[in-house]
């Protein structure tokens, strides 16, 4: 038994996840290239490995002539008189095999045999890699950072480096080498050189991946997350459903004193997260992602994916959010254009009737992917008013009961 050659395989198992056969198939494979420059040609030459033992045999099959003169190529060919020697039924126009020892072969034959099987475990250890990482695309993993290549960031994922681009960086983050971050793996591709991961900071399903992992509900499928939109660095909504009456959606993201959604935070340095409720109701689902500004009345086109929103007056700057932000992330996350108006706006609106508003039951959506500058300035939006009053908590009065919860979490 050769035991130091199962020991070597043993480790190289172990270490670099290679498999056994993939290891005997490049000693076979290395032996074969060591024949051929030895000898020339490797046509008739066959290797014999004992997967139990790791005892090897290596022998070239050759033709049996009467006399040495007969014999024209020695690699192929052996008179009589030697075949006997070797087997006493040898038959003159048979075949024998002739065993050949390793230990015959020149400096070179047994480097190119080296090469060879390094070749190979490189080769491998490369497709391990490339494998284990590719079943974690779109998937969150935690890397550590290295260094900084020119605005791009390394980030070492164990046993390969990611590359996180500068288009996929959270303004305004910054990091130190040693750091621990979780990235988003969005593309694994095969190279010569080794597996090319790209990662992601600013993708909204870092985001998802994050509350799956967080938060027990969603990863047994007891809550849903049904859909998200982001601004990275900034704010997200998020809407969760549940199909079990038992269980609040909203509260399970949230956690024990917003223990869960704490936990999303810090990883996001600081990012608030809304958490709204889905309804199957346009109407009320456009209600609730606009939160946390109180809404008077929604009147949605389900067929154009338009609505129209009315808010009381002192709650347009709330409803329409610091540069437009809430009314584009409940656009996005409701997948409705949505017009929002104040009570007086959309009274002094042409064709406006108040009572479509109160009395409309199906309602749904509004939203301008760019917010004009200025087309509620006459509103004057005062963030001191609107946005630092309700985080510290100053307008609880003005909130829904299940907005307050999740809003002050944010």
């Amino acid at each position: 038994m050769n035991k130091e050659l199962m020991e070597a395989l043993n480790i190289l198992e172990k270490e670099k996840e290679i498999s056994k056969e993939t290891l005997f198939e490049a000693i076979e494979n290395s032996l074969l290239t060591a024949c051929k420059n030895h000898f020339g040609k490797a046509d008739n030459v066959t290797v014999q490995i004992d997967r139990e033992t790791c005892d090897f045999l290596v022998y070239a099959t050759k033709e049996i002539v009467a006399s040495p003169d007969e014999v024209e190529d020695d690699v192929t060919q052996i008179c009589i008189d030697d075949a006997i020697n070797i087997s006493k039924n040898a038959v003159i126009g048979d075949t024998i095999n002739v065993e050949i020892k390793s230990k015959e072969f020149g400096r070179i034959a047994t480097q190119n045999a080296k090469n060879v099987i390094l070749q190979k475990i490189r080769e491998e250890e490369r497709s391990v890699v490339y494998n284990q990482f590719f079943e974690k695309e779109k998937d969150v993993v935690t890397g550590i950072v290295q260094r900084y290549v020119g605005r791009n960031i390394s980030i070492n994922l164990g046993k390969a480096d990611a590359i996180l681009n500068e288009a996929e960086q959270v303004k305004g983050e910054e990091f130190k080498p040693t750091e621990r971050i979780k990235v988003y793996i969005l593309e694994v591709k095969n190279t010569p050189k080794g597996p090319r991961i790209m990662v992601s900071r600013t993708h909204p399903e870092l985001v998802k991946r994050l509350f799956e992992a967080e938060v027990t509900e969603i990863k047994d499928g007891t809550v849903e997350i049904m859909s998200i939109a982001r601004e990275a660095g900034s704010r997200t909504k998020l809407a969760v459903k549940t199909n079990n009456p038992n269980v609040d959606a909203v509260g399970a993201c949230v956690g024990m004193n917003g223990a869960r959604v704490n936990a999303i935070v810090e990883e996001l340095r600081g990012e608030k997260i809304d958490i709204v409720n889905w309804d199957e109701n346009p109407g009320n689902f456009i209600q609730n992602a606009l939160s946390p500004a109180k809404i008077v009345a929604v009147f949605a086109d389900p067929d154009e994916k338009t609505a129209k929103v009315v808010v009381p007056d002192y709650q347009l700057s709330l409803a329409i959010g610091k540069e437009g932000q809430n009314a584009r992330l409940a656009a996005r996350l409701t997948g409705y254009k949505i017009d929002i108006k104040s009570e007086t706006q959309a009274k002094d609106a042409e064709g406006f009737r108040y009572e479509d508003y109160m009395y409309d039951e199906d309602g749904d959506v509004y939203y301008e992917e760019e917010y004009e500058e200025g087309e509620y300035e006459e509103d004057g939006y005062d963030e001191s008013e609107y946005g630092e009053a309700y985080e510290e908590g100053e307008s609880d009065a003005d909130k829904p009961e299940e907005v307050e919860e999740e809003e002050t979490l944010g």
